[in-house]
């Protein structure tokens, strides 16, 4: 009982000092700036600003949610999520999946294993895939960023179409019957492993979150160099790139944005993390909302790493129909944020 209410006030205090720091990012920003006798005026003194202010805010928005999901995955047991999405049909089972993919904070390349370990439980093919679709697309993680730095209005559209595009992409390859386009070793994995229901290990509160700070540990050291990259990028864009060529470039006038968007996100690789920022900058820069969220689906839903790797687990032919068919949903839902918004 002493330890939980030891636990419960140093959480009480962190919490606090993390409210009373986040609402003063912004003027200490702005002091470190005027402190190294620069102006916000001028493109250097913009771009560090942005920098010095959206790598503090990014860490701290992220450390607060991974968190938070740690504590929550201590509630749910790998066997009993595997035996949720075993046997069902197909849309409800690939709306549970994709809605699972929104707790798992994964990129594209760390899904991949998940995704196996799926097919090996039994889940069908179709289900699996709104899973891999989701989870590095439609996380917490860019919710929360999206909630930050944006609103609660463009977070909600972009969950909803993001949830949207894994269940209508997983439906489709799940019709499509595309098993035999597995790699024989995966095929032979198929249904091996029995999905059982598993049980959630009974844990106290002081556990749960050190859980939870565990999670932090892995999540955040894993992705706090593409934060800073992304930051540092977006600062430049922020900071140099002129408005009226990003507006002509990714503009709502130009059709052709939205699938230029998408085939130039395709190459690169990032997570959520790492993108939002420079997603800011083009925004800042006069970019089209719709044009810049199909490019960052893009980069985190389809990078070219995560192809590499799916080679080993699906032949080309579905490693096609997986990219076609995602990046067609990706498009389509640029055109209605543009629309929309």
């Amino acid at each position: 009982m002493k330890q939980s209410l030891l636990w419960w006030g140093g959480f009480l205090l962190a919490a606090l000092l993390w409210v009373f720091l986040y609402l003063r990012l912004e003027g200490g920003a702005e002091l470190l700036v005027g402190m190294l006798g620069l102006s916000r005026s001028v493109p250097f003194g913009e771009a560090l600003y942005f920098f010095l202010y959206e790598v503090p805010k990014v860490m701290m928005l992220l450390t607060a949610v991974v968190f938070l999901m740690g504590v929550v995955h201590t509630f749910v047991s790998a066997e009993r999520t595997r035996a949720m999405l075993s046997g069902r049909r197909l849309g409800v089972g690939n709306m549970l999946a994709a809605m699972l993919g929104i707790v798992t904070p994964f990129c594209s390349c760390s899904a991949v294993p998940l995704f196996i370990g799926f097919l090996q439980a039994g889940v069908p093919l179709g289900v699996t895939f709104s899973f891999l679709i989701s989870a590095p697309m439609v996380n917490e993680v860019a919710l929360a960023l999206l909630f930050g730095m944006f609103g609660w209005e463009v977070a909600l559209l972009y969950m909803a179409m993001g949830l949207g595009v894994a269940v209508i992409a997983g439906m489709v390859i799940g019709r499509l019957r595309m098993e035999e386009h597995l790699e024989e070793w995966v095929r032979k994995l198929q249904g091996s492993a029995e999905a059982g229901t598993g049980t959630s290990q009974r844990m106290e509160w002081p556990q749960r979150m050190r859980e939870g700070f565990g999670h932090v540990r892995e999540i955040v050291g894993r992705v706090w160099f593409f934060i800073v990259l992304g930051v540092g990028l977006g600062a430049g864009i922020h900071g140099y790139v002129p408005e009226n060529f990003m507006a002509s470039l990714m503009g709502r006038s130009a059709w052709w944005s939205v699938p230029a968007a998408v085939l130039i996100g395709v190459p690169m690789y990032s997570n959520a993390a790492g993108i939002i920022p420079v997603v800011q900058a083009l925004l800042g820069k006069g970019a089209a909302l719709g044009t810049v969220m199909a490019f960052m689906m893009s980069v985190i839903a389809l990078s070219a790493p995560e192809m590499i790797i799916l080679r080993k687990v699906l032949k080309p032919r579905l490693i096609a129909v997986f990219a076609g068919v995602v990046a067609s949903g990706i498009v389509l839902v640029g055109y209605m944020f543009n629309l929309v918004l």
